[in-house]
């Protein structure tokens, strides 16, 4: 073999190992995993007791997602997307349903409930889940409702669920 040729060859494997390097720092990377919470609004509410269904109606077609420190990513995300978390993925919520605080306002007064949410519906602008009361006590009726959504990790990566491009950006709107 010719000096030409080694030289060829050494630079041909250099090149293919440099690529292999970046493209394992790439997987390990795209496996860190993030704890991200998620908003969801609406201008009224109702519960029926009977059925533990919450209906959140007039509900925000945007549910708001964010991370704590040290990631600090914060996006928006149409609620239409939002709703498969209850069943694809293996981290599904449908397997271990997460816990919220529904904030609502009954007539002037603050009334904070603390919920299991599972089987979201949403048709047209009413979203309904099936609720489990875990603390407080749901009010019948009330506007002005705040969602707050706990803490499911999600893999940090633009195909994750939550869609974070985190290579190009830290905020996000996914539509």
């Amino acid at each position: 073999m010719t000096i030409r040729a080694r030289s060829a060859v050494g630079v041909a494997l250099a090149l293919t190992l440099l690529v292999l390097g970046v493209f394992v720092a790439n997987a390990a990377e795209e496996t860190k995993m993030a704890d991200f919470l998620f908003v969801q609004t609406a201008k009224s509410m109702a519960f029926d007791p009977d059925t533990s269904t919450l209906k959140l109606e007039n509900v925000s077609p945007v549910t708001l997602f964010f991370t704590d420190r040290p990631e600090r990513i914060a996006g928006n995300m149409k609620t239409t997307k939002f709703i498969p978390f209850w069943s694809e993925g293996k981290d599904s919520f449908k397997s271990d349903p997460p816990n919220a605080d529904i904030s609502i306002i009954d007539g002037k007064t603050l009334k904070q409930t603390v919920v299991e949410l599972k089987d979201p519906v949403l048709d047209n602008d009413t979203l309904t889940y099936t609720v489990k009361i875990i603390e407080g006590e749901m009010p019948a009726e009330g506007t002005e409702v705040a969602v707050f959504i706990d803490i499911i990790g999600r893999p940090l990566t633009p195909l994750s669920y939550a869609g974070v491009a985190r290579r190009s950006f830290r905020r996000a709107a996914l539509y």
